[in-house]
């Protein structure tokens, strides 16, 4: 018997054909850059040493970048992931931490909690989650105490430090899903998980990989504020690849804005060929340094400050789009048909996406329609014969690897 023909297969079909790039944008921003052999250029080949995790937040890497929950073009040009603050942190919370191999007793270790929950081959639906403290990270404890412990002792793990006692963290739930493959929906949910109330600073960050202050390519590209369209806040960017693309961002965020560049003064006690740099953000949130960011709203980098007073148990949702359609100052643009898909049940049907404007009822139905979507490809796949919880184990499985 012939396997369905589900809408993701359709989808995986036009890519393989090249009628459609469905696989341009998807997850491949890395979990870690930093201490990584494709960024040393010590002598002795000491790569943990020559970029740690403390550079990583001033440093402008030169083969990738990394981030939170976050998605990139096929060749990492352009970036989007999460940066976090919960108050207390020393740092904002970019990437991942972790051990490097001279630090832990049992080799180099992730000391974060972070699942892949769904994801398809394409990527027009995937989500994940991630556990973010509301005490302050253990950066110092969890390395000072897997240090001390023998290879024959067990590791010293994020939860074995306390910060989630009585459920004193926050879920964020990262999901995205694609109106079409340039046309990439975003939504952020965070949950605060104890029972008092807590303040969280979110700031979805895009910015450009440096391609540009190593020699071979002077081309910069430029990201800059953009008008707002009926009420949605919108930055405007330009690449000499992929041409012109907007991030929009629902709410009312304050909108960042600096260079994706080195802070010698701070790393090296040298001179920085710009006042904003890499490490603006943080300044500018932890240390309220006004001075970081550049007020002419440009630059390489950007992020959209949400500040969520959130109750105990209670949750809060952002919605970005980032997309190579052009806001429209129209009412008529809050939806637009871009085309037929095949519906569970095979028949053709015009899927409509919403459009610029549109964050409300359109934005979540397409966030239903590609979970259901997605349902449908897995349940093609996943054997019927398996219990619920073992096809929810393969299914996370999947995301995982891809």
């Amino acid at each position: 018997m012939p396997r369905l023909q589900t809408t993701e297969d359709i989808r995986l079909e036009n890519n393989r054909t090249r009628k459609e790039y469905w696989k341009r944008w998807g997850p491949y921003l890395s979990e870690r850059q930093w201490g990584t052999v494709r960024e040393d250029y010590s002598p002795g080949g000491t790569a943990w040493e020559f970029f740690p995790h403390e550079h990583a937040r001033s440093r402008a890497y030169r083969w990738g970048e990394d981030g939170i929950a976050g998605i990139s073009d096929r060749h990492q040009m352009i970036c989007f992931a999460l940066a976090l603050w919960n108050g207390r942190d020393p740092i904002l919370k970019e990437r991942l931490f972790g051990l490097t191999g001279n630090q832990g007793n049992h080799g180099e270790d992730v000391k974060e909690y972070y699942f892949y929950l769904d994801s398809t081959p394409t990527h027009s639906y995937m989500k994940m989650l991630y556990k973010y403290p509301q005490a302050e990270f253990p950066y110092k404890t969890l390395a000072e105490e897997n240090r001390q412990r023998g290879r024959s002792e067990p590791e010293f793990e994020l939860y074995d430090t306390g910060v989630f006692r009585e459920n004193r963290y926050f879920d964020i739930f990262a999901e995205y899903a694609k109106g079409s493959d340039e046309d990439i929906f975003i939504r952020i949910t965070a949950c605060n998980r104890g029972a008092e109330a807590r303040t969280l600073h979110l700031l979805p960050t895009l910015w450009f990989r440096n391609t540009w202050s190593w020699g071979m390519d002077l081309r910069r590209p430029v990201i800059r504020r953009a008008t707002p369209v009926n009420g949605i806040l919108s930055a405007e960017l330009q690449h000499w690849q992929y041409g012109k693309r907007w991030l929009l961002a629902a709410g009312q965020p304050e909108l960042l804005f600096t260079e994706n560049e080195t802070n010698n003064a701070r790393l090296f006690n040298g001179h920085n060929r710009s006042p904003y740099v890499k490490d603006a953000f943080h300044e500018y949130v932890i240390r309220q340094n006004k001075s970081v960011v550049n007020p002419d709203q440009t630059g390489t980098k950007m992020a959209a400050h949400y500040v969520l007073d959130l109750a105990g148990g209670q949750s809060a949702t952002l919605k970005l789009r980032l997309t190579d359609l052009e806001p429209l100052d129209s009412m008529d643009s809050n939806a637009t048909a871009v085309g037929t898909i095949s519906s569970p049940a095979h028949q053709e049907r015009a899927v409509e996406v919403p459009g610029t404007n549109d964050f409300e009822a359109g934005f979540d139905k397409l966030f239903e329609l590609r979970k259901a979507q997605a349902d449908e490809f897995y349940a093609s796949r996943i054997p019927q014969q398996l219990s619920d919880d073992a096809k929810n184990v393969m299914r996370q499985a999947y995301a995982g690897m891809l």
